[in-house]
């Protein structure tokens, strides 16, 4: 068993002012996007200035903070919100959802494109898809920090005593996922979108990989307590809403490749 480190989730007290660990993640979050991106514009299938590299990343910014948030009260505790209104400006105390925040992303992308960029959707998601998993690892020790979100009681030696998991030693479920969504998922993608690859394909494989591991980790995860379990002892909202990812970007990467063969095709053809 291991120590839970007590980290306050208050990074900085400034009178009443407090600036909580959690929303620092997200600043390191943006900015790695930032940087990252300004990188990957470079290349010569891409070809972004720096000012519309900060224009996608400040657009993606609202998508992630709004869509998490209106995410978070939708999929997951509704009823509690509207007992209590205020709750839903208490960004810092935690309660976001990667799903609603996907969709406010792609809201965002698919305005950003269309009013300002117009290269096409998916060639913004797929120059945007790398940059994420950063910022969705470092969301996940915010999580660790606060102290939520936490696994299923565990055995295993580095089951952790969370100081709202009850006396028992849990899943530390937040660093599975940093692992996984953040490190691993990163390398995935970096590496394969070294190479231009055919439209959609690096959206597709976001999408697929990503609810893949989120769906795997989700056995492991406590359920939210206000939810509990959709079916059985081992559905959550989580998976229910990860499952679509998996279809949706295995299609996407099918039909990307099905699309390029097309093409290859076509310009091979006799004149």
């Amino acid at each position: 068993m291991l120590n839970y480190p007590l980290i306050d989730p208050v990074a900085l007290r400034l009178g009443p002012i407090q600036i909580h660990w959690y929303g620092i993640m997200y600043l390191l979050g943006f900015s790695a996007a930032w940087w990252l991106g300004k990188h990957r514009a470079t290349r010569p299938d891409i070809q972004l200035t720096t000012e519309q590299v900060s224009d996608i990343i400040f657009w993606g910014a609202l998508g992630v903070v709004f869509g998490g948030r209106i995410g978070y009260i939708l999929f997951y505790d509704l009823p509690g919100y509207l007992a209590h209104p205020i709750t839903m400006l208490q960004i810092w105390r935690g309660g976001m959802s990667f799903h609603g925040g996907l969709l406010g992303v792609l809201v965002a992308m698919w305005i950003y494109q269309y009013r300002f960029l117009g290269r096409g959707f998916f060639y913004l998601t797929d120059f945007l898809a790398p940059l994420v998993p950063i910022g969705l690892g470092l969301g996940r020790i915010g999580n660790f920090i606060n102290g939520e979100l936490f696994g299923k009681p565990t055995d295993l030696p580095w089951g952790i005593i969370f100081p709202h998991g009850g006396p028992i030693p849990r899943h530390p479920s937040q660093l599975y996922e940093f692992f996984l969504e953040g490190v691993v998922l990163f390398l995935i993608l970096w590496f394969y979108s070294r190479k231009p690859r055919p439209r959609m394909a690096v959206s597709g494989l976001f999408l697929g990989v990503y609810g893949g591991f989120r769906f795997i980790v989700e056995f492991l995860r406590q359920p939210d307590p206000q939810i509990g379990y959709l079916f059985g002892d081992w559905l959550t909202m989580g998976q229910v809403l990860s499952l679509p990812m998996i279809l949706f970007g295995s299609g996407l990467i099918l039909w990307a490749y099905y699309q390029s063969r097309d093409d290859i095709s076509a310009t091979s053809q006799p004149k």
